[in-house]
């Protein structure tokens, strides 16, 4: 494949990104791979996802969220909200990705299309 469309590794432009990205040699454009089944970056994530209903989901593969929503129609401050999102993620134990060869059942999750995927 490298004789037809010769790739050449491109280093993370930031910490806690998810793809292994590849430039073409010629300089024509840019591929990504997400390999979270082979490559789990759980421990990095940084990609807390809202969805259009005003959940917050910690994880890519989350099964509910947060109701975000609710919190600010019943006048939480953005302070308050703050905390809450901070707790959250400092407190997420959701890691999919590492553990979905040792879990004994199938979990329900949340479209991807539905949290922005």
């Amino acid at each position: 494949m490298d004789a037809q469309y010769p790739l050449v590794p491109v280093a993370p432009s930031h910490p806690g990104e998810v793809a292994t990205r590849y430039r073409y040699h010629d300089g024509a454009g840019e591929i990504g791979v997400i390999g979270s089944v082979t490559q789990s970056f759980c421990g990095t994530c940084s990609r807390p996802r809202l969805s259009a209903d005003g959940k917050l989901h910690t994880c890519l593969f989350a099964s509910a969220g947060t109701d975000l929503r609710a919190l600010l129609r019943a006048g939480a401050s953005d302070a308050e909200l703050l905390d809450i999102i901070r707790g959250l993620w400092t407190g997420r134990e959701d890691r999919y990705s590492e553990l979905r060869g040792r879990l004994e059942t199938s979990t329900t999750r949340v479209e991807m299309s539905y949290i922005g995927g």
